[in-house]
């Protein structure tokens, strides 16, 4: 399960006692990267390998067969506030389609798989093989404070990382870019079972996270990135 948060580098967000606590028990990259800027770039460079030319937040994207994670394996998108399964509109209250990739691509632009978060399920084993949770524009740390996105966090989705640890599972928490600088910086850590944890100083970007789920899947890679290695026991 991946889980995107907004707008924040690494070391904004990186004090955080949830996160924090996430990174003792996990793989703490401390050179992760953001594609570009602004958010929707990223939100696709990480769901399907590229930005297909893509450069602002413009909305709506129409990608159609274009393959991406969601074609590939099955995925599903968990996005609050979200009004409905399905909705394809650009924005409604906090929800903002700019921050849903699945939204842009025929095979998952549907009720299967574009759900709310309300649907996420409370049995942990009944997940996809592939989700991603979005929170909306108040929790994900956009306009709500770091700290509110921190306890968000915590209390909607520690009981999945607790879970992971024992079930053959993996939460990766990421962020779509950091606050605008030229480095773009950005706190990722991969919570499982089978992670080591400490801290990594190798490169990453969100294609190289989507080449190691891939991988994982074994699905051919939409970019040219490696997959994630030296983390796994």
């Amino acid at each position: 399960m991946i889980v995107v948060e907004e707008n924040h580098s690494y070391t904004q967000t990186i004090t955080q006692p949830y996160l924090q606590s996430l990174a003792r028990i996990g793989a703490n990259f401390t050179n992760a990267h953001g594609i570009t800027h602004p958010s929707q770039p990223n939100y696709l460079a990480l769901w399907s390998g590229s930005n297909h030319g893509i450069t602002s937040d413009a909305c709506p994207v129409n990608l159609g067969s274009t393959p991406s994670l969601g074609s590939q394996v099955g995925a599903t998108i968990y996005s609050e506030s979200l009004p409905s399964a399905g909705y394809l509109g650009c924005a409604s209250g906090a929800y903002a389609r700019k921050h849903n990739p699945l939204a842009d691509f025929t095979a998952t632009r549907n009720s299967a798989h574009d759900k709310p978060f309300s649907a996420f399920p409370t049995t942990y084993a009944d997940l996809p093989p592939v989700s991603m949770v979005v929170p909306n524009l108040h929790d994900d740390m956009h306009d709500g404070s770091v700290a509110a996105g921190d306890t968000w966090l915590k209390n909607h989705l520690s009981g999945y990382a607790t879970w992971a640890m024992t079930h053959n599972s993996v939460l990766i928490v990421t962020f779509d870019e950091d606050n605008g600088t030229s480095t773009n910086g950005i706190l990722t850590v991969i919570v499982g079972q089978h992670v080591a944890p400490g801290n990594y100083s190798t490169r990453i970007t969100h294609y190289n996270v989507l080449t190691t789920i891939e991988k994982a899947y074994g699905v051919p890679a939409l970019s040219s990135a490696s997959p994630i290695t030296g983390v796994w026991k």
